[in-house]
């Protein structure tokens, strides 16, 4: 029978919603609140976003479609990211936190790098 038996695929289709129920991750804790948070992470949740469009509007005139696409996209970017800083401010994270980490990781690597490759 053709159309309504699912005899031999619904138990595939059944152990796979289960699969991926269990490999949800569990949503981040709200961020903690202080005075001037709002307004510091609407100046980050823009800033990264202007950075981008900044970048764009500098490459070279045989970009194609690249830097209009860029600028979309960090335009929708940045309008999402203003929304969540300032209305949903217990879910927001600071970018430019995250990111300054692992730059200042990194710069901590190439000077200890440095530092053992100097001649003695």
């Amino acid at each position: 029978m053709r159309g309504g038996s699912c005899e031999n695929h619904c138990p595939a289709a059944l152990s796979n919603a289960i699969m991926w129920t269990v490999l949800t991750r569990a949503p981040l804790p709200d961020a903690p609140y202080w005075p001037g948070r709002r307004l510091l992470a609407f100046v980050d949740a823009v800033g990264w976003p202007v950075a981008w469009i900044a970048v764009a509007m500098q490459l070279p005139q045989p970009a194609g479609i690249v830097g209009p696409m860029v600028i979309a996209l960090a335009v929708l970017s940045a309008l999402g990211r203003a929304h969540r800083a300032a209305l949903q401010n217990h879910r927001y994270y600071f970018t430019t936190w995250r990111w300054g980490r692992v730059a200042l990781g990194l710069l901590l690597i190439g000077m200890v790098l440095k530092v053992a490759l100097l001649p003695a």
